[in-house]
Parts: structure tokens; C-alpha cells; sequence
């Protein structure tokens, strides 16, 4: 009897291998190029240079790898937990058959982008020379006029009148308005120091704003802002944010003032240390004084009962008469002196009351804002009938309507 037994389907046999390169071919064609946003895990450098690591978001993983020669111009540390956006083509990695993505650009996300454009001006600056010792300008040991650039609404301007007007009320201080954050600041900002320098009369100038977010401190990032400060001519002292915060305003500057209340501590003296300074040398002045009358007295007595000068007693007695003189003649002048510099010191701080912007609203003056925006309203054709406005007056705010425009 004769079976026949049915014919056997054909088969396809391959070597794991050989599988595997088939994989890699189809998955390296269909994403030759692909944008990957995650998170860095699993952080590893190999000794060759090579970067291992995984991005994973809540629910995946991706196995990748940044060699050598893509890594080497990086631009930032790469640290598990950034957020990144990685470009790369999907392959397989024969030995362990696994798909992974070999990475040749990344890009930081949020905060780490501000970061980076921050280390790339600094770096590009530094090396054009801004932050050079050798370029700083010295500060004047007692300026008459002080111009301050920030915002008119901050607590940073009230600050530093406050404490200029404790510390040294001789000095005059003018107050530039400009926006501190958000977009267009920074233009603002270099505007303004280069319209104090065109003034030219401030012996000194702080420029600042108080603390925030690195975002909100950004237009003081800005390349725009730091090469204003580098070309014044007039002396500049950064001040901006709270003592930990840096920005590239701090490096171009003459001198870094951690917050804008330091910077008021750093541009004038101290009165009250001055006045004691002039009091110890007073009294220097008078000891010295003192030890010297004593000399020529000692010396006088002596003249007088040497034999050979009994002969010329009235000059003896002109000589103790014109140091005498001499003496009451010193203490006159100081005398004076102090007197003359309490004078002045009471002239300049009635001055100083009569500049200050919170005097002039005392006198009946007001700022007018256009809302939402809080631009200070300098022209009323910028207005329209119907517009909000904010007035502020020595005590309060008003907000009002446009009713009538008179150009």
C-alpha cells in the first residue's frame, strides 16, 4: 500500500542574526530622523567618551546613546533629570537585539534653554573682553548727582532714595523710568543709559531692579543691555535682584552690588562716620597741637633764663604772644570749619527734599498710567476717549476714565 504524505508548507529559516539585521534595516529606514522629548535617566560615560542613558517619560523608556564625537560640543552638563529634546536615528544594538536611539543633537527644555543662552553670552563677552578688571572705571568718593535707571512702581527706587538720603543728603539723585521685565524691557534699559550718558552730568550710575525669577531678571541677560553698560562712559554699578542672583549686567559693570539697597550703601559715604572721622581728626589736631605749645613753651623757658638772653626779654615775650596767637587763630579756624560743614550738610538735605520725586507729588503734582499696560502717559494724544488710566498722587491712586482728550 502506498502513503503519500502531504507536501510540507515552505519555510523561511534565519539566523537570529540574520533577524536581526532585517530589523535594523526596516527601523533605520522608517526613522532615519526623529525629534525624542523626555527625561535623562540612567546617566553612564563610558571611558571612549560615549554618553549611555535613557529618556523616559511617565510611561516608556528609550535605551540611547550620544558618541564621542556628537557629545563633544554639548554646550551644557548633561545630568539625569533634565528635560531634553534629543534628534537621533532609531537603531537596533546587534549583541542585545534591543532598539535604542543613537543621539546627535540635544537641546535643554524650560529653564535649561535660559541657562544655556546665558553661559553662550558670558562665554561670548567675556571673550570680546567686557569683563576685563582693566576696563573697570574707579566710582567717585563723593558724587554730587546720582542717576538711577528701574522701574518708578519698585520697591528697589525706594530703597535707594531712602537710604542715599539717610546716609548722604548732600547728593542729588534723578530717576530714569524704565520697565525691568518682560518683553522690550531690555531696550528700555541700554536707551536709558546711553540718554544718562548723553546728559551727561550724573557722576555715577545704578542700574537694577529687586529680586525675582531668573525670568524676570532676563532683560538684564540681555546682550542688548550689556554692551550699553560697557560703552558709558559714566561709571555704572549693576544691582540686580538678591545676593544669590547673577546676570551678565554684573559682569559688565564697573562693580556688582548684590541687591539695589547695597548699591545705596556703596555709592555714597556715610555721614555720620564722616562727621565722626572729622571729630577724631579735631581732636588729633588739637592734641598735636597741644604737645607742640608745650615744646616751644619748655623752649621759651629755657631762652629766657639763659644769661645771655636776660638782655632781650621783650622779644621772649613777643615770641609767647605770637603762639599764643597763632593758637587762638587754629582753634578759630576750626571752629569755623565745623561750622561750615553743618551748614552745607543742612543746604544739600533741604535740596535733596526739594528733587525728590515724592516731594514734587507733595506739591499738587500727579503720574498718570495707561491701563492695563502701567505706561507712564507723557502726551495726551496717546490717549482715546474711553481709555483707563491710574493717577498717582502724594497719598493714594485714583483710577479713572477718559472722558474728553485735549491735544
Amino acid at each position: 500500500m502506498e502513503t503519500t504524505w502531504p507536501t510540507a508548507e515552505p519555510r523561511v529559516v534565519y539566523k537570529v542574526s540574520e533577524l536581526t539585521g532585517r530589523i535594523r534595516e526596516i527601523l533605520e529606514g522608517e526613522f532615519p530622523s526623529v525629534w525624542v522629548e523626555g527625561e535623562i535617566s540612567n546617566l553612564a560615560r563610558a571611558s571612549s567618551g560615549h554618553l549611555y542613558f535613557s529618556l523616559k517619560d511617565e510611561r516608556s523608556q528609550l535605551p540611547s546613546v550620544m558618541f564621542r564625537g556628537d557629545n563633544a560640543g554639548l554646550g551644557f552638563e548633561l545630568e539625569d533629570g533634565n528635560r531634553v529634546l534629543a534628534r537621533g536615528r532609531i537603531s537596533i544594538y546587534p549583541p542585545s537585539g534591543r532598539y535604542q536611539l543613537i543621539v546627535s543633537e540635544i537641546q535643554p527644555l524650560g529653564l535649561g534653554t535660559l541657562h544655556l543662552e546665558f553661559e553662550r553670552l558670558k562665554a561670548q563677552l567675556a571673550g570680546e573682553g567686557l569683563f576685563d578688571p582693566s576696563r573697570k572705571k574707579p566710582l567717585p568718593a563723593f558724587p554730587r548727582l546720582i542717576g538711577v535707571v528701574t522701574s518708578p512702581e519698585g520697591a528697589a527706587i525706594r530703597d535707594i532714595l531712602s537710604i542715599i538720603g539717610r546716609r548722604f543728603p548732600l547728593v542729588e539723585i534723578v530717576l530714569y523710568p524704565v520697565r525691568v521685565q518682560g518683553e522690550g524691557a531690555a531696550g528700555e534699559i541700554a536707551r536709558a543709559i546711553e540718554a544718562m550718558n548723553r546728559w551727561g552730568k550724573p557722576d555715577v550710575l545704578i542700574v537694577g531692579r529687586g529680586g525675582g525669577s531668573l525670568e524676570d531678571l532676563w532683560a538684564f541677560n540681555e546682550e542688548v543691555v550689556a554692551r550699553a553698560i560697557a560703552a558709558s562712559g559714566i561709571p555704572v554699578i549693576s544691582a540686580v535682584g538678591h545676593e544669590i542672583d547673577f546676570t551678565i549686567a554684573d559682569f559688565t559693570a564697573d562693580l556688582r552690588a548684590p541687591t539695589p539697597s547695597a548699591a545705596a550703601e556703596l555709592v555714597v559715604p556715610d555721614r555720620g562716620r564722616l562727621m565722626s572721622r572729622l571729630g577724631d581728626l579735631s581732636g588729633r589736631l588739637k592734641r598735636e597741637l597741644s604737645i607742640l605749645l608745650e615744646r616751644i613753651e619748655r623752649r621759651l623757658d629755657y631762652l629766657s633764663s639763659h644769661h645771655g638772653l636776660k638782655r632781650i626779654p621783650n622779644r621772649i615775650e613777643e615770641a609767647a604772644q605770637a603762639v599764643d596767637q597763632g593758637q587762638l587763630t587754629m582753634r578759630k579756624r576750626i571752629r569755623d570749619l565745623l561750622l561750615g560743614s553743618g551748614k552745607r550738610l543742612e543746604e544739600a538735605s533741604r535740596k535733596l527734599d526739594i528733587l525728590s520725586p515724592l516731594s514734587i507729588l507733595g506739591r499738587g503734582y500727579s503720574l498718570t498710567y495707561k491701563l492695563p499696560e502701567s505706561v507712564l502717559v507723557r502726551d495726551a494724544g496717546t490717549l482715546t476717549r474711553g481709555d483707563a488710566i491710574r493717577v498717582h498722587l502724594h497719598r493714594g491712586k485714583i483710577h479713572c476714565e477718559v472722558r474728553e482728550v485735549r491735544k
